[in-house]
């Protein structure tokens, strides 16, 4: 079980690491809202494969979940810049 504490660092550490910026950029890349989904899905659990050591039981499912969510969460953000950018 996280902490308060421990769930603010995990997600501020998520946002300022791949999930969160490469998020952002893959999300700009498309302007498929689907798509930007599940490439920002994608971008979170490699993240957690990357920095958990490349296997799946040194993260738990919070610390996933979390990647998971900042991904898709940058990915969306990345892909209404991309989309409002392009009326203006």
């Amino acid at each position: 079980m996280l902490g308060f504490l421990d769930f603010l660092g995990t997600v501020g550490g998520n946002i300022l690491s791949l999930p969160g910026i490469v998020g952002l950029a893959l999300g700009m890349a498309t302007r498929n809202w689907i798509v930007a989904v599940i490439l920002g899905a994608g971008i979170g659990v490699v993240q957690m494969l990357l920095f958990g050591g490349m296997r799946p039981t040194h993260a738990t499912f919070p610390e996933y979940a979390i990647a998971i969510a900042v991904g898709i969460a940058a990915a969306l953000v990345g892909c209404a810049i991309r989309h409002k950018g392009a009326t203006v």
